[in-house]
């Protein structure tokens, strides 16, 4: 391990990538400090608590790195960057010229990348205008007209393209996706602030023997589920494929043996985010509206979908939207999975260069044996979702501790950790291979 990192930094370009990546995540953060101009703190502060305790804010914290939460000029963050890109790939399959557009190769995903940003500029002003007026009419802009509300959109939609620009700026110069890193970083500036919380809560000012229990149980959990992620991360299923010999003249060409890499994790952190997304939003909104507090069937629903409630033996009535938020992650596995690889495109592409899967005839069998697989794989992969989202969250209820990651961000930094250390091991291969060949 300390050898590939000393190897690291003798790659030039591995080092000026990570030199000009950690230089970009500093500005992130330096960025995440600065308030949007206009804003009434205190008020806000006051506001912030409340909304924190309804327990609909935890995951735009983490998501945002806590610059929603100070209302900087990040606060938006990435999210409509990322809400963007899965719009633009729910449409590629839904407009004929967008799916032409990305078999385009290299100058058709351009394209797609153009219109993605156009898009995200398109939702930073729409949510930015939203929050802008929101806050003004509850006191929280220190004057409400017209050129107040100006500066805030404009601060939060010039820092939302700011930073999709120094994601983009990370992928060209720096290591790893950018995009990804810009949003770990969010999560990870959390968790020293959360640890710092579960040790005043259970082991601070506790007896010796309680302490240490609570210490071994917390370093457990985080462990535990930190190896559960890498093996979903990993994991994958090969499908072979076998390629049929080709005469010409005298010489034989293919023949070779392959295989298709079904990930189990297909569809990745994102049906964890929607279903986290879809179950808080409507928090968040009725606690800006100053809704919830009631009695009535509407505030309990709200309840059901606050995740501090679930697994909560005190409110066992409210663990129903624990289940719904179960079914939810198994739902979107199969859908973004369902639109993101399909059996019937993977099996004309085998046909048309000759490939098949032994003992499956090309055709329509080979889809049939495709989708057999994808859905068994799926099932899995949501199944280990499930196990990783739920860990923290039974813990949280059990114990009643309130932090602002859980399985969705350990997903998240595993997954990008993983493909960041992937890419900067190619990067030293393709060195290497060069200098063999100079030498």
């Amino acid at each position: 391990m300390l050898q590939t990192l000393r190897n690291m930094f003798k790659v030039e370009e591995v080092r000026k990538g990570l030199i000009f990546t950690f230089l970009m995540l500093i500005v992130i953060r330096l960025g995440s400090l600065l308030p949007v101009p206009g804003i009434n703190g205190q008020e806000l502060s006051k506001f912030m608590e409340s909304l924190s305790s309804t327990g609909g804010f935890s995951f735009f914290s983490a998501m945002t790195g806590g610059s929603f939460e100070q209302m900087s000029v990040f606060a938006l963050s990435i999210t409509p960057y990322i809400t963007s890109s899965i719009i633009m790939q729910l449409m590629t399959i839904a407009i004929p010229k967008l799916e032409e557009m990305q078999k385009d190769g290299e100058e058709g995903r351009k394209k797609i990348a153009e219109i993605t940003r156009y898009v995200t500029v398109g939702l930073s002003l729409a949510e930015s205008i939203a929050l802008a007026i929101g806050f003004g009419r509850s006191g929280y802009l220190l004057t409400y007209n017209f050129g107040s509300v100006l500066v805030v959109v404009a601060a939060l939609t010039a820092g939302s393209a700011f930073l999709m620009w120094i994601g983009e700026q990370i992928t060209t110069y720096g290591v790893g996706n950018g995009i990804s890193i810009v949003l770990v970083i969010n999560i990870v500036s959390r968790i020293p602030s959360d640890l710092a919380s579960l040790y005043s809560q259970f082991v601070a000012n506790k007896k010796l023997a309680p302490a240490l229990l609570a210490a071994v149980i917390i370093i457990a959990v985080i462990v535990i589920t930190i190896v559960l992620v890498v093996i979903l991360q990993d994991a994958e299923r090969r499908i072979p494929v076998q390629y049929s010999k080709k005469t010409v003249g005298r010489k034989q060409y293919g023949g070779q043996s392959s295989h298709i890499p079904l990930k189990v994790n297909t569809a990745g952190v994102i049906p964890v985010i929607f279903a986290s997304s879809l179950l808080q939003f409507p928090i968040v909104i009725a606690s800006i509206l100053g809704k919830g507090g009631g009695t009535g069937i509407g505030s309990q629903i709200l309840n059901a979908m606050n995740s501090n409630n679930w697994c909560n033996p005190q409110t066992p009535v409210y663990s129903i939207g624990f289940v719904v938020y179960i079914l939810l992650i198994v739902f979107f596995a199969y859908f973004y999975t369902s639109i993101t690889f399909n059996p019937l495109e993977v099996s004309d592409n085998m046909k048309k260069q000759g490939g098949f899967i032994p003992g499956i005839r090309p055709g329509k069998p080979t889809t049939e044996y495709l989708n057999s697989i994808l859905h068994y794989v799926i099932f899995i992969g949501a199944v280990g979702l499930v196990i990783v989202s739920a860990i923290p969250i039974f813990f949280n209820g059990v114990a009643g501790a309130k932090v602002s990651f859980g399985g969705t961000s350990l997903i998240i930094i595993v997954g990008v950790i993983l493909e960041t250390i992937k890419q900067i091991e190619s990067k030293m291969q393709v060195r290497y291979y060069k200098g063999f060949l100079n030498d």
